[in-house]
């Protein structure tokens, strides 16, 4: 099936998507799945982490999200009709020691582009949340309804924002979405986009880098887990699969009048020994590893239930097996 053949008319009826962080890794891979949909996206960046080669759907607008005015004359400007917010920081650990960039970043900045959409009267927000919301796991896997507490600055503050979309669904009648990810992973199967972090703090693109690197040598965080091999278990979920639900999400949003959240997973995971094998079966070469000791914080599993998004949205994830998200990586590149 080509491209053509996919594009549908928007039921929402949403044309122009505003994306923020749209030249970042996962709303770089979102804009595309956009546009094959039929729709517009406008990427906002400051591209102090997203990269302006990933642009390739529609229009860059550079600038920061806590300019209101600047965010106002570019809703103007585009004749924007829904959002879909990415832009944020979200490095875990440097949440815990410098947590004033991700108040400011992921709050302030949030806020900013809720007053901004809210006095134009747009309506239709999708929201990229996290699994780090729920904090240490008490059932496994996790449904929406787990309780919500975050033990790291960056999930308090993707949860603040969630909790300020339901209540501003409640008091100004938004139509919000929030997609709470677990381990985004892979890349775009075509070859257009890739994870280009900087510095890279994901497990697959670093155990890349040290299976391709000589002078590259992966840190293992904990060998002695009650896992079947002493290393941590998470569920996987290919970008792909993740534009795929955010598109779902939006075309979806006329289906409700309040905020609703929805895990994004595959419900299965996989170790990090298993990703290490994967990585060294697609290129050939062993992975340099050194165990380190294991970090605070970090459960043994983390599994998302996903039936929710599965049912709702009429979703279902195309990339089920590790082999298979990464064997979408194409050259070294990519890291």
């Amino acid at each position: 099936m080509d491209a053509k053949e996919r594009l549908i008319v928007p039921r929402s009826g949403a044309g122009n998507i505003l994306v923020t962080g749209g030249a970042g890794y996962i709303g770089s891979h979102v804009c595309k799945e956009l546009a094959l949909h039929g729709f517009h996206p406008v990427t906002l960046d400051h591209l102090k982490e997203g990269h302006r080669e990933f642009v390739k759907w529609g229009p860059l607008e550079e600038g920061d999200l806590r300019n209101e005015g600047f965010l106002r004359d570019v809703i103007k400007k585009h004749h924007i009709d829904a959002v879909m917010h990415f832009a944020s920081s979200i490095v875990v650990s440097e949440s815990v020691v410098d947590p004033e960039k991700y108040y400011r970043n992921n709050v302030e900045g949030s806020l900013s582009l809720l007053s901004a959409v809210r006095d134009a009267g747009i309506k239709s927000f999708v929201f990229s949340s996290t699994a780090a919301v729920y904090g240490m796991p008490t059932q496994l896997p996790i449904p929406e309804g787990h309780v919500t507490e975050p033990i790291n600055p960056y999930g308090v503050t993707k949860l603040v924002i969630e909790h300020a979309l339901r209540d501003y669904s409640r008091a100004y009648g938004f139509k919000s979405v929030a997609l709470r990810y677990f381990n985004a992973s892979g890349a775009d199967p075509d070859g257009e986009l890739w994870e280009a972090h900087d510095p890279e703090t994901h497990l697959i693109p670093n155990a890349v880098r040290a299976a391709l690197d000589p002078d590259y040598t992966l840190k293992l965080f904990g060998d002695d887990y009650s896992t079947p091999d002493g290393t941590c278990i998470r569920d996987y979920i290919h970008v792909k699969d993740l534009a795929r639900a955010h598109v779902a999400a939006l075309l979806r949003l006329s289906d409700w009048d309040s905020f609703q959240a929805f895990n994004l997973g595959i419900g299965k995971g996989f170790s990090v020994r298993e990703v290490i094998g994967a990585v060294e079966k697609k290129f050939g070469s062993k992975v340099k590893v050194e165990i380190s000791a294991r970090r605070e914080g970090d459960p043994p599993v983390l599994l998302a239930d996903a039936s929710k998004a599965m049912k709702v949205l009429d979703w279902s994830p195309e990339y089920t097996s590790i082999e298979a998200i990464v064997g979408t990586l194409r050259t070294p590149g990519w890291t």
